[in-house]
This record gives structure tokens, C-alpha cells and sequence, in this order.
């Protein structure tokens, strides 16, 4: 029996790790001061984290992978602006998600953005195939332009 917990703690552990260190800010505000303070690129993710496929599909072949895990940890600073359907979000969570769609004019899930300390718009993007590597030279490309 106790061979069995050992083995089960080690498989939960194994999933877990590309996640490890990994977060996901919901305040905008609070990120956006962060993103200044550390000097970072802010990449906002509108999702449909509980029933769009695509964004699905982008958290597990790209944000849950060690190379998008290292490379967000040193440059980026991750906002989920999520717009579930089976979950409730806090009011207030949910009206500023909703005022930044509109201000950005976001029409499909998901839609990235990376911006700038001065919260201007450098790449709008979404899923592309390919894997967490490509992605990030993707984002890089941005980046540096």
C-alpha cells in the first residue's frame, strides 16, 4: 500500500513540474506594475479556458511546456483574461476582463497580446502549431522588433 502512495505522488509530481514556477496574473493592473518593475513584455491570453478547444490545445502543446515555462519566467509576465462558460468568475475579475476585450476588439479565443511597459500593443497573435519552441521564437521576433 504505501508503494502505491509513492507511486501515485510520483506521477501527480511528474505533471505537475512544467507548471512549476509558472503564474498566471488576473489583475491587469497588478501585472502591468509588475511588468514595469521587473522591465518585462506583458502577454495577455483571452481564453475560453473551460470550452474553447484551441485554447486548450494552446495551454497544453505551448504554455505548459518547459521552453515556454523558461522563457516566460525571464521576459514575460502572464495575464489569463479568461471568459469561461461553466465556471463563475469574481465580478470584478469578470468586468475588467470584458472592458479589455472591448478595448482591444478581441473577436475570437484564443487571442495573445504582447504588450509593452506602455501597455501598447507589439503582436496580436493566437494558436499557431508547431510546439512551445516555435512559439517562442515567435514571440521573440515581436520582442525585438
Amino acid at each position: 500500500m504505501k508503494n502505491l502512495h509513492i507511486i501515485t505522488l510520483a506521477i501527480g509530481l511528474l505533471f505537475a513540474l512544467p507548471s512549476f514556477g509558472q503564474t498566471w496574473e488576473t489583475d491587469y493592473e497588478a501585472a502591468v506594475a509588475k511588468a514595469k518593475a521587473e522591465n518585462k513584455t506583458i502577454l495577455l491570453n483571452f481564453t475560453g479556458s473551460d470550452w474553447c478547444g484551441w485554447c486548450v490545445r494552446l495551454k497544453s502543446e505551448v504554455f505548459s511546456q518547459a521552453e515556454f515555462i523558461k522563457y516566460a519566467e525571464e521576459n514575460l509576465i502572464l495575464v489569463s483574461l479568461d471568459f469561461p462558460r461553466r465556471k463563475e468568475l469574481p465580478a470584478e475579475e469578470r468586468q475588467q476582463n470584458q472592458n479589455l476585450a472591448a478595448k482591444h476588439g478581441i473577436r475570437g479565443f484564443p487571442t495573445i497580446l504582447l504588450l509593452n511597459a506602455d501597455q501598447e500593443v507589439i503582436l496580436t497573435t493566437g494558436y499557431k502549431a508547431g510546439g512551445a519552441e516555435s512559439y517562442v521564437e515567435h514571440l521573440k521576433v515581436a520582442i525585438e522588433s
